[in-house]
Parts: structure tokens; C-alpha cells; sequence
């Protein structure tokens, strides 16, 4: 009894010291951390005391728009959408599934309307943002500046039966010049122009590959193959065909020139 007393005492003991020694580390340890200090942000709303500052504030929030909207801006308004949809109809046609990938794609298509639209964007940036940020513009002036090579490129690419199917849509009167042709009519004319434009394309390239598919069919057929599956005996004809052909360089190089 007393053996086991004595063991529960050293217990008691150790416990006692453990939690001590504990206490003593912890206490060290906070002093020796670093006090930082948590900074306070606040959002203040104060009312305008000249007529610019209100200006300034709505430019901001403009800006802020445009650069939201950005990325359908590229897409709908610049030469992407027809590149992407050929490459699509490529891809396709060659029956390769998923190569080249959606983001070699992209970035193709990408990469070719940049340099597409490098006049165009060029002189948005000498007649609309550099004066602007310069400060010899208004605004106004800036974004008026800044649409009329965009709707200089669209007029070119645009057919007149969807450009006037929109105008009529929205009851203006007939527009004499390009100038009196509203933008908000010119953008989507703009777009299902380029839609059949690429569709068109994508037909034409369909073609000397569906004969290959054919072909290849009939010849397994005549030599009893039928549960063999065409396609995957097509498909190395096909890549072949577009290699002899250099097919690369061909479907960029009428991708180029349609739009000059």
C-alpha cells in the first residue's frame, strides 16, 4: 500500500513540473514573438466638389466596363471567330478527336487575329489612347476615335443582306453613307457574317477527307472487312494527305488573304 502511495505521489509530482515548465516556455515564447500591427482599411464616400471629379468617376467606371466586356470584345468584334471556327471544322475533318487541343486551338486562333488585327488596332492606339491619356481629347472623342477602325474592319467583313436585315429589324431609315449604319446594328451583322463565312470554309475542307473516308470504306467492304471500322483505318491517310499537302501553311496562308 505504501509502495503504491509513493508511486502515485512522483505521479502528482511530475505532473505538477511538466505543467510548470510548460507555462514558463509558452510565456517565453510569446515574448519573444514580434507584435505586428493589423492595418485598417476604410472606404470613404464624400461628396464631389467640382463637376471633373464626378467626369473622372464615371470614366473610371467605364474603363472598368470595357475591360470587362474585353474578352467578347476580342471574340465577337475582331477576326477570331471565323479563325476558330475553320480550325474547329479542321479538327474535325481530320476525325483526330482532341488533337490538336482546345488550347492549341485558342491560342492559334489567338495569336493569328493579333497579328490580323494589328493595323486595325494600331490606329486605336496613335488616334484614340495616346491622345487621350495625353490629355489633347475629351472622353468622347477618345472612344469615337477608338471605333471607327473597328467598324472599318466589320464594313469590309460584312455582307449587306445581314447588315440590312438588322437595320430593317430596328426601324431606322435606310443609311446613305457607313457613317449613318448604327453600331449596335453593325455587330451582330458583323458576327453571323463571319459565322457563314468560317461554315462555308469548314464545308470546302470536309471534302477531300470525306473521299478518303470513302475510298477506305469501299475497300474494306470489297475485301470482306466490314466490322473493321473505316475511320480508324482512314486516319492515317488522312494525316498524311494533309502533310503532303502541307496543310498547315495552306489553311493559314487562305486565312490571311481572306481577310485582305
Amino acid at each position: 500500500m505504501n509502495k503504491i502511495l509513493k508511486y502515485f505521489i512522483i505521479i502528482i509530482v511530475s505532473i505538477i513540473f511538466l505543467s510548470s515548465f510548460s507555462i514558463i516556455f509558452d510565456n517565453h515564447t510569446a515574448y519573444a514573438e514580434p507584435e505586428f500591427t493589423i492595418p485598417r482599411l476604410s472606404l470613404n464616400i464624400d461628396e464631389a466638389q467640382e463637376p471633373e471629379e464626378i467626369a473622372s468617376s464615371i470614366e473610371i467606371l467605364v474603363l472598368l466596363t470595357i475591360l470587362t466586356i474585353a474578352p467578347s470584345i476580342l471574340i465577337m468584334m475582331t477576326s477570331f471567330t471565323r479563325i476558330i471556327i475553320i480550325l474547329s471544322f479542321l479538327r474535325r475533318a481530320l476525325s483526330t478527336q482532341t488533337t490538336p487541343p482546345n488550347q492549341v486551338l485558342i491560342g492559334l486562333a489567338m495569336f493569328l487575329t493579333f497579328f490580323i488585327m494589328a493595323p486595325t488596332f494600331d490606329n486605336i492606339n496613335e488616334n484614340a489612347i495616346k491622345p487621350y491619356t495625353s490629355g489633347e481629347i475629351s472622353f468622347e472623342e477618345a472612344t469615337e476615335n477608338g471605333v471607327k477602325p473597328l467598324r472599318e474592319f466589320m464594313f469590309k467583313q460584312t455582307r449587306q443582306k445581314d447588315l440590312a436585315l438588322f437595320i430593317n429589324t430596328i426601324g431606322v431609315e435606310r443609311p446613305k453613307t457607313l457613317e449613318d449604319v448604327p453600331t449596335r446594328a453593325l455587330i451582330p451583322a458583323f458576327i453571323i457574317s463571319e459565322l457563314k463565312t468560317g461554315f462555308g470554309i469548314g464545308f470546302l475542307l470536309f471534302i477531300p477527307f470525306i473521299v478518303v473516308d470513302m475510298v477506305v470504306a469501299s475497300t474494306l467492304m470489297s475485301m470482306g472487312m466490314m466490322m473493321l471500322p473505316p475511320v480508324m483505318i482512314s486516319l492515317p491517310f488522312k494525316i498524311l494527305l494533309f502533310i503532303m499537302i502541307d496543310g498547315w501553311n495552306l489553311i493559314i496562308k487562305h486565312i490571311l488573304l481572306g481577310f485582305n
